[in-house]
């Protein structure tokens, strides 16, 4: 899919690990990524600065991981 057919977004979350779950059952995973979630689909920025995208009725559902900081005392 091109990178052009999903609008650009605003604002990107951050993830420590990200797992796409797709249609057809296969799984994606990726660490240390942004990513933005919208109808239109699911856009993925790699520390590496690859960039996938996924269209909307690829993407079944998603997991995100994000690593917690240490309390303060």
């Amino acid at each position: 899919m091109s990178l052009h057919v999903l609008p650009r977004p605003a604002a990107m979350l951050r993830a420590d690990e990200l797992t796409v779950v797709h249609h057809d059952d296969t799984v994606s995973r990726f660490t240390d990524v942004s990513y933005s979630l919208s109808r239109a689909g699911l856009r993925v920025l790699t520390a590496d600065g690859d960039e996938k995208a996924f269209p909307g009725h690829d993407v079944l559902t998603t997991h995100v991981r994000l690593a917690h900081s240490p309390l303060a005392a």
